[in-house]
C-alpha cells in the first residue's frame, strides 16, 4: 500500500515529470544526432542552462512569496549588470572586484524600485516589473549611447569558461554551489520558512509575527541580485555585451520556475524544480535547433510554436500540483 502511494506521488510530482520529459527529449535528440550523447555536448548544454538557472533563482523566490508576484525585469537587470561590468572592467583585471560590486549594486537598484512600487504604491507586480523593462532600457541607452563599450575581464572569462576537472567549466560549479545554498536557504532557514508562509497566506503569516512586506521586498531585491549575477556570467561567457543580452530570460525564467512545480499563486515550490525546468527548456531549444525546424520564409515561427506546445503539455501533465516544497 505504501509503495503504491509513493508511486502515485512520484507520478504527480512536477520535478519527476519534468525530469522524465527532459530525459526523453535527450534520448530523441541523441537518436536524431548522436553528438547529443557526447560528454562535450552534455557539458555545453548544461553550461547554457546554467545562465537561465541562475537568473531563475530570484524568479523562484518572488513567485514563492505570493501576492501575484512575478519579476519580468530579470532580463533587464542581467543586461544592465553586464553592461556596467563591461564598462568598468574594459578587458582588464584591474579593479575586478569593484566592477563586480558596482554591477550587482546597479542590478539591486532595480529590485529596490520594484519592491517599493509593488509594496508601497500597490502597483501590480506584472505592471511594475514590465514597466521597469522600459525604464532600464532607456537608462541603458543613455548610459551607452546605444553602443555598449568595454569587455569582460580575463579573470571573469576564466572563472566562467575555464576548464576544471573532467572538462567542466567553472560556471557549472558556481551554479552547483548557488543551488545548494538556495535549496538550503529555502528548506533550513527562517527566511525560507517566512517566504513560504507569506506566499501561502499573508494574513496568517502576519499574525504569526512575520512581516510580509519585508519578506516580499527582500525577494524582489534578491531577484535582481541573482539576475545581476547571471548577467555577469553571460558577460564572462560571451566576453562582450549588447543591449538585449538578457531579453530571452524574461519569460524563460518564469517558464522554468512553473515547469519545476512552483505555483504562481505562491507558497508552494522550490528551486530543485527550477533547475530541472531550466535544463528541460535548454534541451528542448537545442533539439529544435538541431532538427532545423523553421528558417526560410517562416523564420523561427515553427520552432516557437513547437516550443510553446511542449510547455503546455508539460504543464498540463502534472496538473499544476501544489504539494512540492523544495
Amino acid at each position: 500500500m505504501t509503495t503504491t502511494l509513493t508511486a502515485r506521488r512520484l507520478t504527480r510530482d512536477p520535478v519527476v515529470i519534468s525530469g522524465v520529459v527532459t530525459l526523453l527529449l535527450w534520448v530523441v535528440a541523441s537518436l536524431y544526432s548522436p553528438a547529443f550523447a557526447t560528454w562535450g555536448h552534455i557539458v555545453t548544454t548544461l553550461t547554457v542552462a546554467s545562465f537561465l538557472g541562475v537568473i531563475a533563482i530570484g524568479q523562484t523566490l518572488v513567485i514563492i512569496a505570493g501576492g501575484e508576484g512575478i519579476d519580468l525585469s530579470v532580463g533587464s537587470a542581467a543586461t544592465l549588470s553586464a553592461i556596467v561590468a563591461s564598462r568598468f572592467m574594459d578587458g582588464s583585471d584591474d579593479g575586478f572586484l569593484f566592477a563586480v560590486l558596482v554591477a550587482l549594486g546597479s542590478a539591486c537598484v532595480i529590485g529596490v524600485v520594484n519592491g517599493i512600487g509593488v509594496l508601497l504604491f500597490r502597483v501590480p507586480p506584472l505592471v511594475m516589473t514590465l514597466g521597469m523593462i522600459a525604464v532600464v532600457a532607456g537608462f541603458i541607452r543613455l548610459y551607452t549611447g546605444g553602443r555598449p563599450e568595454g569587455s569582460a575581464a580575463p579573470l571573469l572569462n576564466q572563472l566562467v569558461t575555464g576548464d576544471t576537472v573532467f572538462g567542466v567549466p567553472g560556471v557549472l560549479w558556481l551554479w552547483l554551489a548557488l543551488s545548494v545554498v538556495v535549496i538550503w536557504l529555502l528548506r533550513r532557514t527562517s527566511f525560507g520558512w517566512r517566504l513560504y508562509a507569506v506566499g501561502a497566506n499573508r494574513t496568517t503569516a502576519h499574525l504569526s509575527g512575520v512581516n510580509p512586506s519585508a519578506v516580499r521586498f527582500s525577494a524582489y531585491v534578491l531577484s535582481s541580485l541573482f539576475a545581476g549575477v547571471g548577467g555577469l556570467l553571460l558577460l564572462g561567457y560571451s566576453q562582450n555585451v549588447y543591449t538585449n543580452l538578457g531579453a530571452d530570460y524574461m519569460l524563460n525564467s518564469v517558464a522554468a520556475v512553473v515547469i519545476g512545480g512552483t505555483a504562481l499563486i505562491g507558497g508552494v515550490g522550490g528551486y530543485l524544480g527550477t533547475i530541472v525546468g531550466a535544463v528541460l527548456l535548454t534541451v528542448l531549444s537545442a533539439l529544435l535547433r538541431t532538427m532545423q525546424i523553421g528558417g526560410g520564409e517562416w523564420g523561427d515561427a515553427p520552432r516557437q510554436i513547437l516550443f510553446g506546445l511542449v510547455l503546455i503539455v508539460v504543464l498540463t501533465a502534472y496538473g499544476r500540483q501544489r504539494h512540492l516544497r523544495a
